[in-house]
């Protein structure tokens, strides 16, 4: 969608808030890849309702799922110059403008969904926040996620070397490339509404993937086997456009800020509540075959091999690997 057509859609290209204290009503326009039935979207729904509430009915937000915008990256964009109002974006696609946020998708860095969500709430997690405003044009409230990553595919996995030349549907990020890169597959960044066609049709051979889009999307239609890996957690970081949160008043910066993380901290404790039934409900599905606990050393040396290569690039690889060893 062109900024031109955005910026009509939204309404608020025009309505600004001057930097006073009179009081401005807004609906927040804010963007998502996510489709409306998914956690993210209910959130923000509801986060509406605490805008609303906090501000005397002033505020109020205006959802575009299901990438109506455009990609992440467009919306990103679209936050920089302050044509959308706020994004709830990957962290994955920040990681190619704070490469210390690539520390997020640290690979075997938890190895379950309540140690992820000790991660995302660390002070060390939100000083990758502070670096946002300067590199992306937004400003970082908070964090929440998916559900951990797995491993889904066409045909058997029984080793990793089962993964060599699979095309392998990747979210678009250098450290997701480079995990995958060294399993010796090929990975495919393609948009998350692709991905059910890509493996019906044979486009892709494999994808990682959270239990929540696997079962919203019913991805194992066409990939019946699954390694239940939990190789990475799945950031999410809520993200207001830095032009119009210098329009806005201390005050309701900091109705904005309390309402976003409220419902950031609900995205993470309905992640964390729901990981073990949503797996029970994929056990059930007829004819997925799920090879459950599997580790690290089912890789062999490609985690060292990871840590050695992006530790060179941030010291938030390390710095979070001695965080999780201290859980």
């Amino acid at each position: 969608m062109r900024l031109k057509t955005l910026a009509t859609v939204l309404g608020v290209a025009a309505a600004v808030f001057p930097a006073t204290g009179i009081a401005q009503e807004r609906a927040f326009g804010v963007g998502l890849i996510t489709p409306p039935v998914h956690v993210w979207n209910q959130e923000v729904d509801a986060m509406g309702e605490t805008l609303g509430s906090l501000s005397d009915g002033r505020f109020s937000v205006t959802a575009f799922p299901s990438g109506q915008l455009g990609s992440e990256n467009e919306m990103l964009q679209q936050l920089q110059t302050g044509a959308l109002d706020m994004a709830w974006l990957t962290t994955a696609e920040v990681t190619t403008r704070v490469p210390d946020m690539s520390a997020l998708h640290t690979p075997f860095l938890v190895d379950n969904i309540e140690d992820a969500a000790r991660v995302l709430r660390s002070d060390e997690a939100r000083e990758i926040l502070e670096l946002l405003p300067r590199a992306t044009g937004a400003v970082g409230i908070c964090y929440a996620m998916t559900g951990m990553r797995q491993m889904m595919s066409r045909e058997a996995m029984d080793s990793a070397a089962d993964l060599d030349g699979m095309r392998f549907r990747i979210t678009p990020a250098p450290p997701m490339r480079s995990f995958f890169e060294m399993l010796g597959a090929a990975p495919a960044p393609m948009p998350l509404t692709q991905v059910y066609d890509s493996l019906a049709n044979g486009q892709i051979d494999a994808i990682a993937m959270d239990y929540e889009s696997i079962i919203n999307f019913g991805y194992h239609d066409h990939a019946p086997y699954m390694l239940q890996t939990n190789h990475q957690m799945f950031p999410m970081v809520a993200l207001v456009s830095g032009r119009v949160w210098a329009q806005m008043s201390p005050e309701d910066q900091e109705i904005v800020r309390e309402a976003v993380q409220a419902h950031c901290d609900a995205t993470i404790d309905r992640f964390v509540e729901g990981e073990a039934g949503k797996l029970e409900t994929l056990q059930a599905v007829e004819g997925l075959t799920i090879t459950e606990g599997v580790s690290k050393d089912f890789f062999g040396d490609v985690v060292e091999q990871w840590d050695t290569e992006w530790a060179g690039q941030t010291d938030y690889v390390e710095r979070l690997r001695a965080l999780v060893a201290g859980f």
